[in-house]
């Protein structure tokens, strides 16, 4: 069984028993996190596709960790004209456990 979630403003195919980072959620580590944007389910061949979320699935995930991404690094340049700029940037993340799918 699977699922295509929306969190984030990304969507994600999910499965019991698997990891997944996704943008920030302010949640403690270990509490559970109840996913109600579910956009399609599948479980072998029947494929329910939500218009545009299907009715009543939620997927359960737990909290593993909240953390930082590595760094990206950002280098502006115009040539000939002695400008360079550097900034660098990390983004914020929340590490989960897919629980359960319900559909």
């Amino acid at each position: 069984m699977y699922a295509v979630i929306k969190t984030g403003g990304k969507q994600y195919r999910v499965a019991p028993g698997e990891k997944l980072k996704v943008e920030q959620i302010p949640a403690d580590i270990g509490s559970e996190v109840v996913i109600d944007q579910v956009l399609l389910v599948g479980d072998g061949d029947a494929v329910t596709v939500g218009k545009p979320l299907v009715a009543g699935a939620t997927v359960t995930t737990k909290v593993l960790a909240q953390g930082r991404g590595v760094k990206v690094t950002i280098f502006k340049m115009r040539r000939r004209k002695h400008y360079q700029k550097h900034q660098g940037h990390r983004q914020n993340f929340t590490e989960l456990s897919i629980e359960s799918i319900n559909a």
